[in-house]
């Protein structure tokens, strides 16, 4: 299946505090705000549940990548200044088992076989040339899928998958905004259908 990514509006590459520990640590600072965090995500289209970032040494987050990962899902992409390789970041509802994982395609490859092996609580997939890390979640699957990387930072990147802090989520999602009161026009009759006003006088 093809998955459709939006992307939110591109602001610029900035770095994430680097380092590696368990698959579920609270992350940089103090965890952020439930209700902060449900906001943005669903001001950008995302279900708040599917927000989840990585630490990996070497690599900062390309803001630019964030965006919604098909219906309601998440995405993001880490990047190493260094060797040029990439790891992408998807979160989307669903699970995964030792039944369904040969039946997922690996990262956007479609049509190959998927070969699938247990590495503690993730799954380290391959096919069609790509190889991830997927990390069953309740109700969703985060997946790491790396481009030019080796196992071990796939691996240390699925390690360190967790939710977001107060300071992660500042540089991940926009805050929400917009307008609360309707916008009044000018160009409105008091009476009528309200269709703008386009009358002209008697000269044309």
């Amino acid at each position: 299946m093809v998955r459709r990514l939006r992307t939110l509006p591109a602001l610029c590459v900035l770095p994430v505090l680097l380092t590696a520990c368990g698959t579920e640590k609270a992350g940089t600072g103090s965890p952020a705000d439930p209700a902060e965090l449900a906001s943005r995500a669903r001001a950008s289209g995302i279900a708040p549940e599917h927000v989840y970032v990585t630490e990996v040494s070497g690599f900062t987050l390309a803001q630019q990548s964030v965006g919604v990962y098909g219906g309601d899902g998440f995405s993001a992409t880490y990047v190493s200044a260094q060797g040029g390789g990439q790891l992408h970041l998807r979160v989307d509802r669903g699970t995964m088992t030792a039944e369904s994982c040969p039946r997922r395609p690996v990262g956007t490859a479609s049509g190959a076989r998927t070969t699938c092996e247990r590495d503690g609580e993730a799954w380290y997939r391959s096919g069609g040339g790509q190889r991830e890390y997927a990390v069953p979640k309740k109700g969703h699957v985060v997946r790491i899928t790396g481009e030019g990387v080796e196992r071990d930072v796939l691996r240390q990147a699925a390690r360190s998958v967790h939710r977001p802090s107060d300071a992660e989520l500042d540089t991940l999602l926009p805050p929400a905004s917009g307008p609360t009161e309707p916008v009044e026009r000018g160009d409105l009759p008091p009476v009528g259908d309200g269709a703008p006003d386009n009358n002209v006088g008697t000269s044309g």
